[in-house]
């Protein structure tokens, strides 16, 4: 069992940066390729962004060259760096994790989910 919680969101103004984290408690952390995805009310949740357990990321081209996602395993955390923010990146992020340890981008592949945090971009 993994339990995750995210952190960092909030309110801001477009253009504006946000950093979210995610804490990772339980199983061995490393194991896990761990994803971002993001919902908004009556859509489906979306994917953000992904890390391998080794590294390797893959982001949806909404976000590319404006988010980050990075891992620190020896802090059990996930975050996602996200610059020059919009509007349309408003929504809730949630963090997931899964134990195929690949990168992955959908969201049946994940095995554990956090509750989510509220990003809001104003214009």
């Amino acid at each position: 069992q993994v339990q995750l919680v995210e952190s960092g969101g909030g309110l801001v103004q477009a253009g504006d940066s946000l950093r979210l984290s995610c804490a990772a408690s339980g199983r061995t952390f490393s194991n896990y390729a761990m994803g971002w995805f993001r919902q908004t009310p009556g859509k489906e949740r979306a994917f953000v962004a992904t890390i391998s357990r080794g590294g390797s990321t893959n982001y949806a081209d909404s976000v590319k060259g404006r988010f980050t996602i990075s891992r620190d395993n020896a802090e059990n955390t996930v975050y996602l760096q996200m610059n020059s923010l919009k509007p349309e990146d408003t929504a809730v992020y949630f963090c997931a994790a899964s134990r195929y340890g690949s990168a992955m981008s959908r969201a049946y592949e994940y095995d554990y989910w956090g509750q989510g945090t509220q990003v809001t971009v104003s214009s």
